[in-house]
């Protein structure tokens, strides 16, 4: 279902404004993440303010749904699902949500409630119900374990030397609550959307009894603009790449009361899909010599995500070049704590290790296969 071509950014209303963005896809129960229109939810995660009005709106769009997964016209929104979403916003326009979050931001489908029971949770909740998939990630997490053991001793390391973060995208939070039973207790996500739904959720189910033991970290590209929502519900950043948003955050911190712990993202190669700040480039030495002045932010290190499908030499050097930019960096500015290299993931967490990687991310050696995204971006998950 796509909503009207050629509309504004506003359409008016008897009461406020409604965002372009209620003309938004239906793709079969999943959600593209980056697509322009599909930022009606979205809207109100900006404005905390509506957090309520947003609860109800699902709601209602959820007992819509329920009653057919989706109109047979596919050119125009169905009259009763514009009636329900005939609320007024106040606020700021969807203008002024910024260019780079309407493109680039974590964006989310009104999806099928047949297939999803709550917005912002992708991945099978029914599966964790039964023993089938408990016993698959008990089993998973076994053999992850003997693996990082293995690649340890091959390096002459101590296993307590690799911090094992279980990057939990797309899956449940009924997932994480098993593999936290399992011992786990960092976690990764990528869009503060996604996991802001799993936060609500598991409030609203007491899914998440340890969450005091838990720790989330955002590691997916961060919008400037999500830096306050993200500052409030992550217990740390893993993806910081620029002063401006350096600034944000820190600021975000000191409003919660937050000593909020950050990973710098460098980028080791020339893909363009790939974030961070170029390690040579006046960015990286802006922000290395700001972030002493940034007091709630503790800065903890380094990460890096190696080029997708690369030789094994290709990836190695990319493994020792974050080491050695951190030595050089560490030695140039000695105010600055960089103990982490987060690198490495299920292809190549080995070769991390051999390299000196502190922290490796897995998720689907761990969780299993995730559901494809209808439209996939590129041929390269952004981080495992």
């Amino acid at each position: 279902m796509k909503g009207e071509e050629g509309r504004g950014d506003q359409k008016p209303s008897c009461d406020g404004v409604i965002p372009a963005q209620v003309g938004t896809e239906i793709v079969g129960g999943e959600y593209a993440e980056d697509r322009e229109r599909n930022d009606f939810l979205n809207y109100f995660e900006l404005h905390r303010s509506e957090a309520a009005i947003a609860d109800a709106v699902c709601r209602h769009l959820e007992a819509i749904l329920e009653e057919g997964d989706s109109p047979a016209d596919q050119d125009d929104l169905p009259k009763r699902l514009l009636t329900k979403l005939q609320v007024a916003i106040p606020g700021d326009g969807h203008e002024d949500v910024g260019e780079d979050e309407k493109n680039n931001g974590p964006h989310f489908e009104i999806v099928s409630a047949a297939k999803a029971r709550r917005f912002g949770i992708r991945g099978d909740l029914q599966g964790f119900s039964n023993g089938g998939a408990v016993n698959a990630l008990r089993e998973n997490l076994e053999r992850l374990e003997e693996a990082i053991s293995a690649a340890c001793r091959a390096a002459g390391r101590a296993r307590e030397e690799v911090e094992l973060m279980a990057v939990s995208k797309t899956f449940p939070a009924e997932a994480i609550a098993e593999a936290a039973a399992m011992g786990l207790t960092l976690f990764g996500e990528n869009r503060v959307q996604e996991f802001s739904g799993k936060v609500l959720h598991a409030a609203e189910t007491g899914t998440w009894a340890v969450r005091e033991r838990l720790h989330f970290h955002l590691i997916g590209h961060l919008q400037s603009n999500k830096a306050a929502r993200a500052a409030e519900l992550f217990d740390g950043v893993d993806s910081l790449d620029s002063v401006k948003l350096a600034e944000r955050l820190n600021e975000a911190a000191g409003r919660v009361e937050k000593r909020l712990p950050v990973l710098i993202e460098v980028k080791l190669s020339s893909e363009a899909t790939k974030n961070g700040v170029e390690p040579e480039s006046d960015e990286a030495a802006q922000l290395l010599e700001r972030l002493p002045d940034l007091l709630d932010l503790e800065v903890r290190g380094l990460m890096t995500i190696a080029p997708w499908g690369a030789a094994e030499d290709v990836t190695r050097a990319c493994f020792r070049s974050l080491r050695a930019l951190r030595d050089r960096w560490a030695a140039a500015h000695k105010n600055l704590r960089l103990d982490v290299l987060s690198m490495g993931m299920r292809g190549d967490f080995a070769m991390a290790i051999q390299e000196g990687a502190t922290r490796i991310r897995i998720g689907t050696a761990l969780f299993g296969a995730r559901k494809p995204l209808a439209e996939p971006r590129s041929s390269e998950p952004e981080i495992d």
